[in-house]
């Protein structure tokens, strides 16, 4: 099924934008692994709409198990968990029913599916879907932080305002412990502001942004993954090229690999203090052959600006085969970046637990 990840823990979701609710089903999780609801509902709090950067539509975003989960752990079954729609306007939305959106899935998904699409929000195309992912990514992250695996993420980059970047060696504690409590975290603090301010003046032009999130797992073991198609790239790529929006992904140094001789790209081996072979350098974000290396596993995405902007757009009826001008209405995120960090983590999350070799 187009709407299931991963071959040893199965992510299985349903529901549209406008649905009564969104959900998904897990199988394959063992019984014991504790669901700690309200640090559950502060980690679905990093991916919801606050203030002026977001969309003014407000969901509550409980998660519901209706099955799976009993007094606060796994019980061995398959997990059904649910989140509510409440806060919809769908008639926002009627005048785009056969006129699709610029960079939506509107025309793609009609010229597949017809009439049977459900174009209110975007239908299953929308990121509303991504309260799911954290719903289960919650769950992936808590066992892999178990296991003493840290992931962690944050705003690398909006349109050319850019951030530092994570520490590839080593994680720091202080920092990343700050990152992970914060809706738009940033490691130079100051960069922040500068990057709300470009939001807000791009929203203020009828427009919207792009930008780019980097993560780090840190405390990951060396050997996980395999070759080929069972390699850690292509099964991260795979789950984070199903969020929406992203458009873009590196890992390591990437695509400045491109402008690289073999004498500065690669990773030198040596010994720690404690004896252990490390890396002198982390140019390949702790990935070698697609199993990991021992080395913090780094990686980059990029997400394409909201397609939804308030700007006369130009498009086409489907009905009449004439050009029209479309405005779009409802309500959209100017940058969705900064809330998608705890969806990236989550992605990953769920990527590396279904990962050859990890033992849940």
């Amino acid at each position: 099924m187009t709407n299931t990840f991963g071959s040893k823990v199965k992510i299985s979701i349903y529901g549209t934008s406008h649905a009564p609710e969104i959900g998904a089903i897990i199988e394959g999780l063992p019984k014991g692994i504790e669901i700690n609801e309200e640090k559950l509902s502060e980690f679905m709090d990093r991916r919801r709409a606050k203030g002026n950067l977001a969309t003014r539509r407000h969901e509550a975003d409980k998660v519901i198990f209706e099955s799976g989960v009993k007094d606060g752990e796994t019980d061995g079954e398959s997990i059904k968990l649910v989140i509510k729609n409440g806060d919809v306007r769908s008639k926002d939305y009627e005048n785009v029913s056969k006129v699709p959106r610029p960079n939506h899935a509107d025309f793609a998904a009609y010229m597949k599916y017809g009439d049977s699409f459900d174009f209110h929000g975007g239908g299953q195309f929308s990121g509303r879907l991504t309260a799911v992912w954290c719903a289960c990514g919650f769950i992936f992250l808590e066992i892999l932080g178990s296991k003493g695996i840290q992931v962690v993420s944050h705003v690398k980059r909006i349109g050319e305002i850019s951030d530092i970047s994570l520490d590839s060696l080593k994680p720091d504690e202080k920092l990343n412990k700050r990152l992970k409590s914060e809706s738009f975290p940033v490691i130079i603090e100051t960069k922040r502001e500068k990057m709300a301010e470009a939001i807000v003046e791009k929203s203020k032009e009828q427009d919207s942004m792009g930008g780019e999130i980097e993560c780090a797992v840190y405390g990951l073991p060396a050997g996980l993954g395999a070759d080929f198609f069972g390699g850690l790239e292509a099964l991260i790529a795979q789950s984070v090229f199903s969020v929406p929006a992203v458009k873009g992904l590196e890992f390591g140094k990437g695509f400045d690999f491109a402008k690289m001789c073999g004498s500065l790209a690669n990773d030198g081996f040596t010994l720690d203090e404690n004896g252990e072979i490390k890396t002198v350098t982390n140019n390949c974000g702790g990935i070698l052959g697609g199993i990991s290396s021992g080395m913090p596993l780094t990686l980059s995405c990029a997400f394409k600006p909201t397609p939804s902007i308030s700007r006369p757009q130009k498009s086409v009826d489907l009905n009449t085969h004439e050009e029209v001008t479309l405005e779009i209405k409802g309500r959209h995120d100017p940058c969705i970046v900064p809330r998608a960090c705890a969806v990236v983590e989550s992605a990953v999350a769920m990527a590396l637990v279904n990962a050859d070799g990890f033992d849940i």
